[in-house]
């Protein structure tokens, strides 16, 4: 865990403690109490500077004579996020409530909202083209116990880097899109959709009304994993990752393509005191003994089960056929590996040649 995950998770902790011990004396409190003593020590450890007017304003407006939003969270002059606070115990399921915060943010083109009671934070995109029941992409109570990574995860969201890094909008986007395709699916199943039937009875060749009745008894769920920002992130580093020579796939067929193999090519081994020899076919295919196989792999397993037999449960000893068959050098006439010539190919291909 990273020192901002860790003060974060502090943070969440202490604040929970506080909540509940005011819940627990029945104490009430007003919208600026909540927001001195349960949101702006969260807004610090998700990483805003309150005191700086370059990422936080308070009492914003995006025009004079548009109502102010509770803080909006800046970057580079613009801002990024609106939240709005209520007092704690606030019912934030009010449709009045919901409407003012994705109000605010949407005269603004602001994407991303927040509407909390310093306890409960449901977080909203607002410009997102649907119903505001849809627009709702998560929501998270401090002050419960349970699912504490989703919730920190959550929260993380909403912290200066990951705002900046523009990871809620990758996340938002598989939500949206799981969602819609989710319901897609439930429909399909659960009614009487004429085109599931066409398509299950090609599949299983029964008569249509078996199909239908058996659909009626179907019970059909579709979740869908929580894409989470570690995988995001993992994502990304694949993606700006520049390739490696040693990570492209290379099948025999790609040599001979490319030139570095001129078929028929003898391959040789000197394996337990016996000269095995193969050849490489013009269509990529390893002769051993009269047969030919498919990789370089399989034919070295079989050429060493020729000799040494087939481990237990195994059709012949698992082998490395690029390191264990050698070619012989047309400079040097020495035999080397197959694999050098693999090698090869993916510098050339990483050089675009």
């Amino acid at each position: 865990m990273s020192s901002e995950e860790n003060s974060l998770a502090k943070t969440v902790h202490s604040l929970r403690i506080r909540i509940n011990s005011l819940t627990d004396r029945g104490e009430s409190i007003g919208e600026q109490d909540t927001k001195a003593v349960l949101i702006d020590p969260l807004l610090l450890a998700l990483g805003w500077e309150l005191r700086d007017l370059d990422e936080v304003r308070r009492e914003y407006r995006h025009k004079a004579q548009d109502n102010p939003v509770d803080y909006a969270l800046l970057m580079l002059g613009q801002p990024r996020l609106f939240v709005e606070a209520k007092g704690l115990g606030s019912d934030l399921s009010e449709h009045r409530w919901i409407s003012q915060i994705l109000s605010y943010a949407t005269v603004a083109g602001v994407e991303w909202c927040v509407l909390t009671d310093g306890d409960e934070y449901r977080l909203y995109n607002a410009l997102a083209p649907v119903d505001v029941d849809g627009k709702l992409f998560r929501r998270v109570r401090i002050s419960e116990d349970a699912h504490e990574d989703f919730k920190l995860a959550t929260l993380r969201l909403l912290s200066k880097k990951e705002m900046e890094d523009k990871l809620i909008d990758v996340l938002w986007k598989a939500h949206f899109v799981d969602r819609h395709v989710k319901g897609a699916i439930e429909e399909l199943f659960g009614g009487d959709d004429e085109r599931l039937v066409r398509l299950l009875r090609r599949a299983t060749k029964l008569p249509p009304s078996s199909i239908r009745e058996s659909l009626k008894r179907a019970d059909v769920r579709v979740e869908f994993p929580l894409v989470g920002a570690t995988t995001v992130r993992a994502r990304r580093r694949r993606k700006r990752a520049p390739r490696q020579p040693g990570t492209l796939s290379v099948q025999v067929s790609d040599l001979i393509r490319a030139g570095l193999i001129n078929p028929p090519l003898e391959l040789e081994k000197l394996y337990k005191g016996v000269r095995l020899t193969a050849t490489v076919q013009p269509d990529g295919k390893i002769v051993f003994e009269g047969r030919p196989y498919d990789s370089l792999s399989t034919a070295a397993g079989m050429a060493r089960k020729s000799l040494i037999g087939a481990p237990p449960g195994r059709r012949y000893p698992q082998t490395n056929g690029w390191t264990f068959w050698k070619v012989r050098d047309s400079k040097t006439s020495k035999l080397v590996e197959i694999d050098i010539l693999r090698q090869e190919y993916r510098r050339l291909s990483a050089l675009g040649e």
